[in-house]
């Protein structure tokens, strides 16, 4: 019996999500919370434009106030919210999950312990996530990465290869190369780092990635910021792995190494002309999710009494976009160079 699937989110990662599990001819179903998005759903479909070839599919779509009376439950539910909004949606999709049901957060930052605690670890597995998409217009969906440069990897939280993480990589190959990891943890630890390095100072810039790469000192400072978040992850017991494809041999040299390989390669996949997330947030008014990146680094690195001045910096100035007291702008760069240089 075909397996029935909710995606719970229909912004751009879970758009594109849908619509190329749609495609194959699963049973989805998509749950959001912005009526417009759901409106056009409803009555167009989706529209993914791509390099490799553009998707339109019909979707059946459900806004959060459809679904108490849509008498539906769910075999496997792909979280695709930001981090901001994870626990009050597990919240809610938790009564409509089937007992043998499965939750995959397809999501930045560690949310795994936090959803598990909700829906069950039993009932929770991991995903990391690469995949750069942006939506502005209702139903309609831009996707920097093709195909074949989209990449996943999930895994059960205690490390096991088991017959549904399996079937869940199978389904997200229909989206992008989907691998099956052991080290769940540090395959999202690894995530979380390119992310800090690249999501940190680029999203206080407005700056598409191939303007930011530019900037004098921008590759000094996201390697700065890259080693504080290892050593977190380290002192956290996290084994950093080769991510978005990488073979173990492209990730064999030193730390430094590593982590500039892995930005490289996100940055190679999306594309100079995208723009990274927290950017699409402060556009549309919106609290960006660092606080569940470089903001990790920061809360983890005080427990430990690991220094974090570099993601220290990119936190605040974060909140100071999100609460309006500065515009997001490349002038910021030097602002986040002048914070870092006062704390060292």
């Amino acid at each position: 019996m075909q397996k029935k699937i909710a995606v719970l989110g229909a912004g751009a990662i879970g758009s594109s999500v849908s619509a190329d599990l749609t495609k194959a001819g699963h049973d989805v179903t998509v749950i959001d919370q912005w009526p417009a998005q759901v409106e056009a759903m409803k009555s167009a479909g989706l529209h993914i434009q791509m390099k490799d070839g553009d998707v339109k599919v019909p979707i059946k779509a459900h806004h959060l106030c459809d679904l108490a009376s849509a008498n539906l439950e769910f075999d496997i539910v792909f979280l695709a919210v930001k981090s901001n909004d994870h626990r009050w949606m597990a919240e809610f999709i938790k009564p409509y999950l089937k007992k043998d049901g499965v939750l995959v957060g397809v999501q930045n930052g560690m949310n795994d312990d936090s959803l598990a605690s909700i829906i069950g670890r039993e009932r929770t597995v991991g995903c990391v996530v690469e995949l750069s998409a942006e939506i502005f217009t209702p139903g309609l969906v831009k996707r920097n990465t093709t195909h074949k440069g989209t990449w996943f990897s999930v895994g059960e939280l205690d490390g096991f290869y088991t017959p549904r993480v399996k079937e869940i990589a199978a389904l997200m190959g229909h989206v992008g190369r989907c691998d099956v990891t052991n080290n769940i943890y540090g395959a999202k630890w690894t995530k979380l780092i390119a992310n800090s390095m690249t999501m940190g100072p680029r999203g206080l810039l407005g700056l598409t990635n191939g303007e930011a790469s530019e900037l004098p000192g921008m590759f000094d400072v996201a390697a700065k910021i890259g080693r504080e978040s290892l050593a977190v992850g380290a002192a956290l017991g996290h084994r950093i792995e080769p991510i978005f494809g990488l073979r173990a041999d492209e990730f064999a040299g030193s730390n430094d190494e590593n982590l500039m390989t892995a930005v490289k390669a996100l940055l190679g996949h999306v594309g100079s002309q995208s723009r990274t997330a927290p950017i699409h947030d402060h556009i549309k008014g919106r609290r960006s999710e660092m606080e569940f990146i470089s903001g990790v680094v920061s809360r983890k690195g005080k427990e430990l009494g690991i220094p974090t001045p570099c993601n220290d910096a990119v936190v605040e100035i974060d909140r100071q976009i999100n609460r309006g007291e500065l515009k997001m702008d490349a002038s910021n760069f030097a602002r986040l160079k002048a914070r870092i240089e006062t704390a060292g």
